[in-house]
């Protein structure tokens, strides 16, 4: 799968349950997961210089019929632009370089606050997959950090894979309409473009920890990424697994064992594709998740590879 060139974002209304019951215990909530292309033309542009150079709003805007890959600083102000008009309380990121991490917040604002690593060093070193959350919102309870290989428990990169591949990790408690606290998990992640092997790993992986999360605080547990995999074709493998279509790969046996749940527990957990779970009636905006820097409606890329999980154990 072409590496995802281009930003997108999925945004799901989501919903808490207590069994048994019907009415929301938790009122909506959205989550996004929003590639961001890496900066890959740097320039010394602050942010402030960017919102001083918006246009006046009466001025037909200087993007238009532009073509190609853009800037990072002429990027940034529509990104936060069109999240804050979305209107998410956790987002999952990939490509994030740590200057445009620290853009993100500035822009956000005070309201939020985000976790992650740099995944070449487990520091600031290359690409983050940072997790921004509403503090106002939710209380992080707990956040790790895991790479998407044969190593997990350090800054590794899977035989051939393109890249450093990290997995953030982060368990919430929110207040819900009765003033109880309500726990979930978000785990959020960008597999490897070139190898489906590295993939099928990280798939495997990640069902391991999702079952686990599930398991330890008894409420939901999303997954958010790019998984550089179709979820049907040639390259869906890693979509196979983590759904459940397919058998997971074996895994490091640290991880195994320092992520396992009794055998009864979850015997039959999966990731569920939110996508498909949503009423067809709330389902808005384009199928794909990947273009490509092609022209708009090129049908040779209109592929998704870009999903919003929840566990099978339900709470969402």
């Amino acid at each position: 799968m072409p590496k995802v060139y281009t930003a997108l974002l999925i945004a799901l209304l989501l919903l808490f349950y207590k069994p048994g019951h019907k009415v929301p215990t938790v009122g909506p909530m959205r989550i996004a997961s929003y590639n961001l292309r890496y900066d890959s033309q740097p320039d010394n542009i602050t942010v402030q210089q960017s919102i001083d150079a918006l246009p006046n709003p009466l001025t037909s805007p200087r993007f238009l019929f532009k073509t190609g890959e853009q800037p990072w600083s002429s990027r940034r102000i529509k990104v936060a632009q069109h999240l804050l008009s979305e209107g998410p309380a956790l987002i999952g990121f990939q490509e994030a370089l740590i200057r445009q991490v620290k853009d993100l917040a500035q822009l956000l604002g005070d309201e939020w606050a985000w976790l992650g690593v740099g995944r070449d060093d487990g520091a600031e070193g290359g690409e983050f997959c940072p997790i921004f959350y509403k503090k106002t919102q939710f209380k992080l309870i707990s956040h790790d950090s895991f790479w998407l290989s044969d190593f997990p428990f350090e800054p590794s990169k899977y035989p051939d894979a393109g890249s450093f591949r990290v997995c953030e990790v982060a368990r919430f408690t929110t207040t819900t309409v009765t003033n109880s606290t309500k726990t979930f998990t978000l785990i959020n992640t960008h597999l490897d473009e070139r190898s489906d092997r590295q993939r099928r790993l990280s798939a495997s992986l990640l069902l391991t920890r999702a079952r686990y999360e599930a398991y330890t605080s008894g409420g939901p547990v999303f997954v958010t990424g790019d998984f550089n995999s179709a979820a049907t074709g040639y390259d869906s493998g890693a979509y196979q697994i983590i759904t459940g279509h397919i058998p997971p790969v074996p895994i490091d046996s640290t991880f195994e064992a320092k992520y396992a749940v009794p055998p009864d527990a979850f015997p039959q957990f999966i990731m569920q594709d939110l996508k498909a779970e949503t009423p067809r009636m709330h389902i808005s905006g384009d199928f794909a998740t990947f273009t490509g820097f092609n022209r708009p409606g090129d049908p040779s890329v209109f592929t998704r590879v870009d999903f919003v999980f929840g566990g099978s154990n339900g709470g969402w």
